[in-house]
């Protein structure tokens, strides 16, 4: 047997530590609507500030779809260095294509290995918990409207939660966290939890 030379590849959950910058992942899910059919919607979300960066619903997913959704989710200068992918057939060689020419390298997950897509999985099943378990679907384009009010909702809420929990467990300001001002990360390192209402007010 020989032996392999060189230090041991990262595992994945050093890679996503160590690239969350530049990674995004992208999931299909499938949502049943009043008439029984199936409509299927498609995420991205950004991993380092979890931004739902793109959400869209489809009657008929296929390559050329998807292909076309990323597309439209980066602009050339904002593109991820990375994707995250579950092992679907869907995501053929149309998708790779596309990925290909805009500078992202493919990662699909391991087989059997949802855990590894865990930031799509658990944003999907937030969608559920928080909307669609409470909302009747009659139609694809009302399907759309909702998802795309909860994306607004999502990306709000959560850029007050992640930005002010960052800075109070690092003990101090955090010159990465983008979005606030100066004022504004002196006020929360001071005053806490209190101060995470006011975000953006002055």
């Amino acid at each position: 047997m020989v032996k392999r030379r060189g230090p041991p590849s990262q595992g994945w959950c050093t890679f996503l530590h160590n690239h969350a910058q530049d990674i995004a992942a992208m999931h299909l899910f499938v949502v049943p609507i009043i008439s029984f059919k199936l409509l299927y919607a498609f995420v991205i979300v950004r991993l380092n500030r979890r931004d739902l960066v793109w959400i869209n619903v489809t009657t008929n997913p296929n390559a050329e779809w998807i292909a076309h959704q990323i597309t439209e989710a980066f602009p050339w200068n904002e593109a991820p260095r990375y994707v995250i992918r579950d092992r679907d057939r869907i995501y053929g060689a149309v998708v790779t294509r596309r990925l290909r020419a805009m500078g992202i390298r493919d990662k699909p997950i391991a087989l059997a290995s949802p855990w590894q897509n865990g930031f799509a999985e658990r944003l999907i099943g937030s969608i559920r918990h928080e909307c669609l378990d409470h909302v009747i679907i009659p139609g694809e384009a009302h399907l759309r409207w909702i998802l795309r009010s909860y994306a607004m909702y999502y990306n709000k809420m959560f850029w007050v939660r992640s930005e002010t929990t960052f800075i109070l467990t690092a003990g101090g300001i955090d010159a990465c966290s983008t979005g606030i001002s100066e004022a504004d990360k002196r006020r929360i390192v001071e005053e806490g939890p209190a101060a995470r209402s006011g975000l953006g007010d002055r």
